[in-house]
């Protein structure tokens, strides 16, 4: 919990806007060109940072349909990684930044974190297997620590979602959320991920509950949160959030200023 508090400068529950980079080379939605993919995600960032967001996690999410990690090219890599290193020129040093590539791609974000000096990994699969939209997922948090220490990353943060969205959890049904939670600390995560069922879904407020309850690990809240539940959910450490920020609350849709502006004069309120 100190690491995660002196990363997020010990706000009491923070709020981190996801950049949905475009389509990346060799995926099928992929057109235009890289830089144009690195000028729109550095639109965002801007937008963010105007209303001091106080994180930001860069995401592949328009790379449908998803591949596990094996599958995943070095363009892939490469393509984030230079993303990354020009939203990281935009962003001051007191804004957490993080990255995710999906699917499954955690030793992957590690080594984008570590080339560009990002702060932390939304890593999928951390522990118990489950099946995903993009097939199966195996627990991995072993591999994923141990390359961590391998390439000197110690200091990028591994923020674990469990019992993830968009996927089916029947093979582990005997195994609560609780379990999973304490499992998922004994491993070493360096937080905990909470989402709904599905992208733009609210979490459950009782496996909220829960969580806090049996984990001393930063709990963040991964899907569904608006400006109109939000207070629901500031018991949690910190509200990562995409679709509502967007144009009409879709994903797939632009950064809409105004909305990320009113979510965060209401949170700062409450607060």
């Amino acid at each position: 919990m100190n690491k995660f508090r002196q990363l997020f400068n010990q706000k009491k529950c923070s709020v981190i806007g996801m950049v949905h980079v475009n389509a990346l080379p060799g995926t099928p939605l992929f057109s235009g060109s890289v830089d144009e993919i690195v000028s729109k995600a550095c639109k965002e960032t801007e937008i963010y940072l105007n209303q001091n967001i106080d994180g930001i996690l860069i995401e592949n999410m328009h790379d449908v349909p998803y591949m596990q990690s094996k599958h995943l090219g070095p363009e892939i890599v490469a393509t984030m990684s230079k993303i990354c290193t020009e939203l990281k020129k935009l962003i001051p040093g007191n804004v957490p930044c993080g990255v995710q590539v999906l699917a499954s791609g955690n030793k992957e974000a590690l080594a984008i974190a570590k080339a560009t000096s990002l702060n932390f990994i939304r890593c999928e699969g951390f522990v118990f297997g489950h099946v995903a939209d993009e097939g199966y997922t195996d627990a991995n948090a072993g591999q994923i620590l141990r390359y961590r220490k391998q390439i000197e990353a110690n200091n990028v943060l591994v923020f674990a979602d469990i019992k993830k969205k968009h996927s089916s959890h029947s093979i582990t049904n005997d195994i609560s959320l609780a379990e999973t939670a304490k499992a998922a600390e004994f491993f070493l995560a360096d937080g905990l991920i909470l989402t709904g069922t599905a992208t733009g879904d609210p979490a459950k407020l009782s496996d909220l509950n829960k969580i806090k309850t049996a984990s001393s690990l930063p709990l963040l809240i991964g899907s569904g949160v608006t400006i109109d539940n939000v207070q629901h959910y500031i018991s949690a450490d910190a509200l990562i959030i995409g679709s509502h920020f967007k144009e009409d609350g879709q994903w797939n849709k632009d950064l809409d200023a105004k909305r990320v502006g009113d979510f965060m004069k209401k949170i700062n309120n409450i607060l």
